[in-house]
């Protein structure tokens, strides 16, 4: 029983570090679309 316990807890463990990688891959993301976005507008002036 033991270990099944703790590879439930090292596999909680790894999924919400997965989900904060992932969270923090689409803020990069969306921030280069922001910069190419404005660089386009810029040079549209």
């Amino acid at each position: 029983m033991r270990p099944t316990l703790a590879l439930t807890v090292f596999l909680a463990t790894l999924t919400l570090a997965a989900c904060n990688t992932t969270e923090g891959v689409g803020k990069d993301i969306k921030s280069a679309g922001g910069a190419i976005e404005k660089t386009a507008q810029d040079a549209k002036k």
